[in-house]
């Protein structure tokens, strides 16, 4: 006896419409290179001390140390999170003399971090 799989719905073939429909959807999709970039930025967020990180910088610049005491963390610790999240361009670096300090690289990284707040709050 066949089991079928409760997630899985039958579809008889007439669910899309037509194969041009088809055709432009796939016309518009992204690429490989795009969704591997954009799956890597993602993943970027992915970790719950580089969201505080995010958080703490949406609301000012700052430096290693504030951030550190802030999230009660090593400073070492704080620079690995930082520095990636630089090479992800998420955030920037300013040097002042001898300290660094660290904002959000752009008005793109405050709008997504916002909503993708907002939405996970919603409901």
């Amino acid at each position: 006896m066949e089991h079928k799989n409760p997630l899985v719905e039958d579809c008889d073939g007439s669910c899309f419409g037509t194969d041009a429909d088809l055709q432009q959807v796939r016309s518009s999709m992204i690429d490989e290179q795009a969704a591997i970039k954009v799956a890597d930025w993602f993943k970027a967020f992915s970790d719950p001390t580089r969201i505080k990180l995010i958080n703490a910088l949406l609301q000012k610049e700052l430096c290693v140390h504030d951030l550190s005491v802030l999230l009660e963390m090593g400073q070492s610790a704080i620079s690995h999170q930082l520095r990636y999240l630089r090479n992800m361009r998420i955030v920037k670096r300013r040097k002042v003399g001898k300290t660094v300090f660290y904002s959000l690289d752009d008005t793109h990284i405050e709008q997504i971090f916002t909503q993708t707040l907002e939405h996970t709050m919603h409901g």
